[in-house]
């Protein structure tokens, strides 16, 4: 009786390396044929008006809240801190990043081939809102990270020392980082993945997102208007890939007006057969 010899550990990974990078190469000729042989047409948004909203709304918090914010540094209640301090633990980014990264890995070492139809829906779907959230929290967090060093507000915290509105334009200081915050640009693109995903519970997904960025400001980290012009970030920036996606066919397809719809073939858990 014959007995097939075991694969050497360096065949078994020059064979995980070689699935990697034709997983790799045939995922990039997917994107490239449908940005070929699809329009570059777009869902018609109302990016104007989002954005005077947007900027009304960072300036009010600005003129309205942001002395009172500095002022009330010190002043809440322990308890209410910790609480605070807990939730904005929430706002960061690895969250959002970490675990799709490792999906993504993961996928890209997955041999597609011998899946069945069903799992293979299940790992294309898991794999393209990775991609999404990648998207959307990590450009936009590449962008306010920019943006913060390069205004240079002070923090509230030396709201005693430099006032409202101290400007240290590439100071490379975090006491300088202010403007915008970071946490709300997270949770601003979470909102705006979850608004794509789950138009009807739009409410909902602000409700919370909206509280987590809310709480770097009882953490003494950002006033209320670098909260409000992160959010704001984050959430364009996600409704923008949104729009990409759907060109691309990727979990939505396009609408003549408005934000993309998700297809109906997007599911996340197998349905029972």
């Amino acid at each position: 009786m014959l007995v097939k010899p075991r694969p050497s550990v360096s065949g078994t990974l020059v064979a995980v390396v070689r699935r990697s990078v034709d997983n790799f190469r045939d995922t990039m000729q997917i994107v490239r044929r449908r940005f070929a042989v699809r329009p570059a047409s777009y869902s018609k948004i109302p990016w104007p008006v989002w954005g005077l909203v947007w900027a009304l709304l960072a300036a009010a918090a600005f003129v309205r809240l942001d002395t009172p914010a500095g002022m009330l540094r010190d002043q809440w209640s322990p308890g209410f801190v910790r609480l605070a301090d807990f939730l904005t633990q929430f706002g960061l980014g690895g969250w959002y990043l970490v675990p799709p990264a490792l999906l993504l890995v993961a996928a890209n070492l997955t041999d597609w081939r011998s899946l069945s139809r069903r799992s293979l829906m299940l790992v294309y779907n898991w794999t393209c809102l990775a991609t999404l959230m990648l998207s959307a929290v990590g450009l936009s967090g590449l962008l306010v990270n920019v943006l913060k060093y390069a205004i240079g507000r002070a923090r509230p915290l030396y709201f005693q020392d430099f006032g409202v509105l101290a400007l240290h334009p590439f100071a490379f200081d975090a006491r300088f980082a202010g403007f915008p915050s970071g946490h709300a640009t997270t949770m601003g693109a979470v909102f705006g993945v979850l608004l794509l995903l789950f138009p009807r519970r739009w409410y909902i997904a602000l409700a919370v997102t909206a509280c987590i960025a809310s709480t770097r400001v009882f953490v003494g980290a950002h006033y209320p208007s670098d909260t409000v012009a992160g959010f704001g970030l984050g959430c364009a920036f996600a409704l923008a890939c949104g729009l990409v996606f759907a060109r691309l066919g990727f979990i939505f397809r396009p609408a003549r007006s408005g934000l993309p719809v998700r297809k109906a073939s997007f599911r996340l858990i197998a349905p029972e057969r």
